[in-house]
């Protein structure tokens, strides 16, 4: 436990190590305009470049937690993901890390309008209907995505498992994907099923019983 920590911390060290440089050298500079330049200039001046220290130091702090999201993303790649036998996990990081990435832009941008005397409440409201209109669109392909994610869970299967289908088929297990997942029946025809019928319907598993 303790050399997977070490890992851990060492590969976040590694991703986050020029980002956080960066930010340690907006705080000097900054130190430095408080210090040295912020007395020599007028009141006006000052409540203007105020907007656009803000700004640097917001996206400084997306650039860090970003990079240390990056980090524990390419550390279970490299340590986690490669030890299963099952693609969805494989699958499921470059997305998880993509929507992560655009949540943190956008709170990012809603935190910076403000400084530049934007108005965000209309905004906000327009990407909360926005938002449930795109899920109650897609809400069959999260559906699916949930279901896939707690197939890799809880493990009612395995990859090369043989397994009976909802819908009676005695098929082999040949992947488990973030949305669906692909079988082979009997008579070598390839059966795709959604996740989110297997994680609801019951499962019977011939191979646990070998293994017993």
């Amino acid at each position: 436990m303790k050399n997977v920590s070490e890992k851990l911390s060492w590969e976040i060290f590694k991703k986050s190590l020029l980002s956080l440089l960066t930010m340690l050298l907006f705080f000097l500079s900054y130190i430095f305009y408080e210090f040295k330049i912020s007395p020599i200039i007028s009141a006006d001046f000052r409540q203007g470049l105020k907007k656009y220290i803000g700004t640097v130091f917001i996206l400084c702090v997306i650039f860090v937690v970003q990079r240390i999201v990056g980090a524990i993303a390419t550390w279970y790649e490299k340590n986690i993901a490669v030890q299963t036998r099952t693609h969805l996990d494989d699958e499921l990081i470059p997305l998880i890390r993509r929507s992560l990435k655009i949540i943190f832009w956008v709170i990012g941008l809603l935190v910076i309008l403000p400084f530049y005397g934007i108005n965000i409440s209309a905004l906000v409201t327009v990407l909360g209907v926005s938002s449930l209109a795109i899920a109650l669109a897609a809400q069959d392909t999260i559906a699916n995505i949930i279901a896939g994610f707690l197939l890799m869970i809880d493990r009612p299967f395995r990859l090369d498992d043989k397994i009976k289908l909802p819908t009676g088929e005695i098929v082999k297990v040949l992947d488990i994907g973030v949305r669906r997942s692909r079988f082979l029946s009997e008579d070598k025809a390839i059966i795709i099923v959604p996740n989110v019928d297997l994680s609801k319907s019951k499962i019977v598993n011939y191979t646990y019983k070998e293994d017993r």
